[in-house]
């Protein structure tokens, strides 16, 4: 599991069947309260916008949030985070 902030949206005019439904963001990865240069792009299983703060997972657990069969998906926003204590 890992952290990160919504920093922006993917437009795709054609995308896996599986992927059907279900909007890309942009994520800005955050390690030890600071923000990386690693940029993502993550399934959202929530409705989070640009600017929210929220927690991922990776692997084949992204994969299986949205369907029964596996998605080609290897990270997936499961959460937000409402405060940091650290500074960013």
């Amino acid at each position: 599991m890992y952290t990160g902030e919504v920093i922006g949206s993917v437009v795709a005019t054609v995308k896996e069947e599986h992927l059907e439904g279900i909007p890309l963001l942009v994520v800005q990865v955050i390690e030890n309260g600071k923000r990386t240069k690693k940029v993502i792009a993550a399934d959202a299983t929530r409705q989070a916008g640009h600017g929210d703060f929220v927690y991922l997972i990776g692997s084949k657990e992204a994969a299986r949030m949205f369907r029964k069969k596996l998605t080609p998906a290897d990270a997936a926003i499961v959460g937000f985070i409402d405060s940091y204590r650290e500074e960013l």
